[in-house]
């Protein structure tokens, strides 16, 4: 069980050692005491969250501007989404870079997400299943969205798309109305 920082700091993907034999596989999708001891920081799980997307559904990017902010572990139980983290902080050498990672069932991977960053995702499959585990409970007054087609930000939604076969992207009315970057 990995972690391999992404371009964004305070980004990572967790690969997971999978033990396969004739019954299928085995792995641990996700253990405090490696997150504790590889990433130097806690991960108090205070929600847990699941969606269900359709092909070329995008959900994001949302962040949690709070006091305590809301870190997120997310993974893919079912179909295949591009997961895109967005730097959110001023004063960060990477402010309004992202960076992106492929989670699937069948890679087994996962995204640690620490507080300030923005996260979005494309769903590349029909039924794709989202699990995000958070480090704090929704709180509408510090939910905020950013636009995932901003031009400033330039997501490689388009690129990804055609790779996949999806035509035209689902976002809901708040996520295309979000601020832009």
């Amino acid at each position: 069980m990995t972690f391999t920082e992404m371009q964004i700091q305070g980004a990572w993907v967790h690969t997971p050692t999978r033990f396969n034999d004739p019954r299928g596989h085995f792995e641990e999708q996700f253990k405090l005491s490696l997150i504790e001891s590889q990433l130097g920081r806690s991960f108090p799980v205070k929600q847990v969250n699941q969606s269900v997307s359709g092909k070329g559904v995008v959900r994001g990017i949302h962040w949690t501007d709070s006091a305590e902010g809301q870190a997120k572990y997310v993974s893919c139980t079912y179909g295949a989404m591009w997961d895109v983290v967005v730097d959110l902080r001023p004063s960060s050498p990477t402010y309004g870079l992202w960076a992106a990672e492929t989670i699937s069932r069948e890679n087994g991977k996962s995204v640690l997400i620490s507080e300030g960053l923005g996260h979005v995702f494309m769903a590349l499959e029909e039924g794709t299943v989202a699990n995000y585990l958070c480090t704090s409970e929704y709180n509408p007054s510090a939910d905020k969205t950013v636009n995932p087609l901003d031009p400033n930000l330039a997501i490689g939604f388009e690129l990804v798309s055609k790779q996949h076969g999806i035509t035209s992207l689902s976002m809901s009315e708040k996520d295309r109305d979000g601020a832009a970057f």
